[in-house]
């Protein structure tokens, strides 16, 4: 069947045992070894469920845990067929039942709206409690039959014990008697038998009976004749003791029996715990995402995916660093022909994205990043050839036209026992009407229907052939998700015919299938996707500067087999590649690969600039955090500062109505005289002094106009300047006061008596919107304009600098002068306290220095 040779072309069986050993059970081992694939997509959605839903557990309950859980299935069925069991057996059944309960416990525990699915799975579960004691009640751990399983096996034990003590007591009366005869003075057995080592010739001073002898034989083992009746008495008593053991085990078999349909659904639940369990590490593992089975007219999107065996042999076998691919494969799609050199990675593409299919069918996660979005292909198809000789026959290119066969019957769902077409024959016509190349699901081609040269309307013409379908086959249920596959389509036989074998193939598979992928070596295939807009061209990257392949699948880009670029590197005589050089440059090839490699070039320009702007936006959304972290800091600061004035307000009511309480229980307080009023009522007044705030003070009249010369006191900054200059077009004045210079608007400055700078106003248009809120402050932020280094100054230097940082800073300065002996820290701390423009300072955040740099709010 094309099916399975599919799965052993993508190696899909390997990828089974990978998976197998994830799984704990033995029969979730051989469940994942042969690991079947729905066929319904509502079926692979359940498995994804199951398998996120495991992976919930497993990052939130550390997993399930299958301890206890045998594989017992064997004896199941042999005790429903009337079989009886050991007690091996009755135990595993025993450790099974509990741990398959354990398991729903663990499921039933979680909140159900997360693993709704599991906990369905495990709603109808019986475990049989009752069963599990009964067989722990008879059975001990190493599996035998306990003295309590009924009352008379403990009798009949009893009576063993008592016999083989008499037996081992007359024996070492008679050892210690005949010591001289023995030639170890211990007791052994032979069979069921206790026997005494005796020398040969001394046989006769131990009467009894000899049951073997040594190889040598120097040593005879004689069962004495006075523990001869004994011996007999402990045989019989050995056969009612298996009798007795036989119907403890038939009465446990029969109940095993009775529950036989409970304990093979339990076995079947268990199972398909451990493989979701399976998937669901595994998937973890090679850090996969779910996927998304996505509508026809949504687009493919596999970014980042990596073949799972290669991550696989990476990890375990030091296989080389896995080099993801991109697929992003428009709806309107239907063929994608891969080009480029050989060992580029074209075949490793079909594999990877057959696997992928397979693994989102199969309920796996997809080794690629997220959003993972695939179609649910119904049918996996491939023809991927990986051994490749240096002489190709016919029979290599039979092989491919009958797989290929194969897939176009399986695409029309007519499937005969050979695998072959049943019925109508798919059949291709290439070229005239004279020159057909059939195509069809049955039969080997025969040499003698291929054509033997290349001269043919086909090779002759000057106009391009006409490729048609003669015959359109019906669209099967399955064909419209088929997957298909194709590695080197026609090749192994002449380039032309080959050329538009592989193109009549493919326009055919563009009417029947979802997707198909094909690599080629052949140049017209390239010029499909501007003949077809369901045609695409993709390429595998092939690094000039190394002459060697880099593994990345390059989009919209036809490839160039570069083959004497891999020759020179593989050590191809160098004179050979030259010619060969020579000769392509002669024909129109060399002009279509300068055009290949422009676009290449233009590509790989567009790519540093994506990475670029990439880089740059995430510079961008780290400051806009750090810038957001900060503002909300501030915002709870200022939150929690409201809260603290509304608790001292609420505290100073309290306190005020407190004390006017206690004045008015003194005016209660016997008979009231205006002197007592007078004495309340400034105590009133002395507490309304205390707890309400301040009046603020009068403002200052305007109508002051500074001329040079003047003093003014500038009430922001806390300093007297002199002016220095009239006020200009936008009302600003320069002063100075000290060593500094400093500009400043005449709404900011007062006369010395406290006259405020008459400010001509604008006269602006009558305005009936309502004036915009002033936005709130920035939060600070620390750049190299407002931080400043003073090690290795004197405290004298550095208030120099501070002085100069301070005139031109705003909102928040951070100063750097480390810790060394302490004296500059301490200079800088005085010097701010003095300065008028320094609200505050503190030491900076651990991030930004610690106590080694202070941030100065102006």
């Amino acid at each position: 069947m094309i099916h399975h040779e599919t799965l052993e072309l993508l190696e899909w069986p390997r990828l089974c045992q990978h998976l197998s050993t994830f799984a704990a059970t033995k029969r979730g081992t051989l469940a994942a070894q042969a690991l079947v694939t729905p066929e319904t997509q509502a079926a692979s959605v359940n498995l994804l469920t199951q398998t996120q839903e495991a992976d919930w557990l497993e990052q939130h309950n550390s997993g399930l845990n299958f301890g206890g859980i045998r594989d017992i299935g064997t004896a199941v069925e042999r005790a429903y067929r009337q079989g009886l069991l050991s007690g091996e057996e009755l135990l595993a059944i025993a450790t099974t039942l509990h741990g398959a309960r354990q398991l729903r416990r663990t499921i039933d525990a979680q909140p159900p709206e997360d693993i709704p699915i599991l906990q369905g799975l495990v709603a109808d579960l019986s475990t049989h409690p009752d069963l599990e004691q009964q067989i722990y009640h008879c059975i001990d751990d190493r599996g035998d039959v306990t003295d309590r399983a009924s009352p008379k096996l403990g009798e009949v034990r009893d009576r063993l014990k008592s016999t083989r003590q008499d037996i081992q007591q007359r024996l070492q009366r008679i050892l210690q008697r005949q010591s001289g005869a023995m030639q170890e003075l211990l007791i052994t057995q032979r069979g069921d038998r206790f026997v005494l080592p005796v020398k040969a010739p001394q046989k006769d001073a131990v009467p009894g009976i000899v049951h073997d002898a040594s190889a040598s034989g120097a040593t005879l083992y004689i069962e004495p004749q006075s523990v001869v009746e004994l011996g007999n008495r402990l045989r019989q008593l050995l056969r009612q003791e298996k009798t007795e053991e036989d119907i403890v085990l038939r009465q446990l078999s029969d109940a095993v029996a009775e529950v036989y349909d409970d304990l093979t659904h339990l076995l079947a639940v268990v199972t398909e715990l451990d493989l979701a369990h399976a998937r669901a590490r595994y998937s973890l593992w090679l850090e996969a995402n779910p996927p998304r089975f996505i509508e026809p007219q949504e687009q493919t999107t596999l970014r980042q995916l990596r073949h799972p065996l290669l991550v696989w042999q990476q990890r375990h076998e030091q296989g080389p660093e896995v080099v993801p691919i991109n697929l992003l494969i428009r709806p309107e799609l239907r063929v994608v022909a891969i080009t480029g050199p050989n060992t580029g990675g074209k075949t490793v593409t079909l594999k990877t994205l057959g696997l992928a299919a397979l693994m989102a069918r199969a309920g796996l996660y997809v080794p690629a990043r997220e959003p993972v979005e695939i179609p649910w292909f119904g049918q996996v198809l491939a023809d991927i050839g990986d051994e490749q000789s240096i002489e190709q026959s016919l029979s290599t290119f039979s092989g491919h036209i009958r797989r290929i066969g194969r897939i176009l019957a399986a695409l029309s769902g007519e499937v005969g026992e050979e695998g072959g077409a049943e019925g109508e024959q798919n059949t291709l016509a290439v070229g005239s009407a004279n020159d057909l190349v059939e195509l069809s699901g049955t039969g080997e081609p025969e040499a003698e229907d291929l054509p033997e040269s290349s001269d043919s309307p086909i090779a002759s013409s000057t106009h391009p052939p006409i490729y048609s379908p003669t015959l359109p086959l019906p669209h099967s249920p399955t064909s419209a998700n088929a997957l298909v596959l194709l590695d080197e389509v026609g090749a192994g036989t002449d380039p032309t015919e080959g050329t538009a074998l592989a193109i009549a193939l493919l326009k055919h598979l563009a009417e029947r299938a979802r997707l198909t992928m094909a690599t080629t070596h052949y140049g017209e295939l390239k010029a499909l996707k501007y003949q077809d807009g369901r045609f695409e061209n993709a390429s595998v990257e092939f690094d000039e500067a190394s002459l060697s392949p880099t593994y990345r699948l390059l989009w919209g880009i036809p490839g160039r087999s570069n083959a004497l670029a891999i020759a020179r590197r593989l050590g191809l005589n160098a004179g050979v590649i030259d010619a060969a050089a020579t000769l392509m440059a002669t024909g129109s090839q060399d002009d279509v690969n300068q055009v290949i490699a422009g676009l290449e070039a233009q590509r790989r320009q567009q790519e540093e600039r994506s990475q670029e702007a990439a880089e740059l936006l995430a510079a961008t959304e780290k400051l806009h955090r750090e810038v957001q972290h900060k503002a909300n800091m501030l915002r709870d600061r200022e939150q929690e500062l409201k809260l603290q004035q509304q608790a001292a307000v609420q505290q100073a009511i309290a306190d005020a109505k407190r004390d006017i309480a206690k004045v008015i229980r003194r005016l209660q307080q016997g008979d009231a005289t205006a002197q007592d009023a007078q004495r309340a009522t400034e105590a009133v007044d002395a507490i309304a002094q205390s707890l309400l705030p301040a009046a603020a003070p009068a403002p200052a009249k305007p109508g002051y106009r500074p001329v040079v010369g003047d003093r003014v006191r500038i009430p922001s900054l806390g300093q007297t300047a002199e002016v220095l200059t009239a006020p200009d077009d936008d009302h600003r004045i320069t002063v100075r006061f000290g060593l500094m210079k400093t500009t400043v608007s005449l709404a900011d400055i007062e006369s010395l008596r406290g006259e405020k700078a008459e400010v001509p106003v604008k006269t602006k248009p009558v305005d009936t919107m309502p004036a915009a809120q002033a936005a709130p402050p920035a939060p600070a932020i620390r750049t190299s304009r407002n931080t400043i280094d003073l090690r290795g100054m004197r405290v004298a230097e550095s208030e120099a600098v501070l002085e100069e940082a301070i005139a031109k800073g705003s909102g928040a300065l951070w100063i750097i002068h480390g810790h060394g002996t302490g004296k500059l820290k301490a200079g800088v701390h005085e010097y701010l306290k003095r300065h008028p423009q320094i609200q505050r300072f503190e030491p900076a955040a651990q991030a930004d220095g610690g106590t080694g740099v202070t941030v100065a709010y102006l």
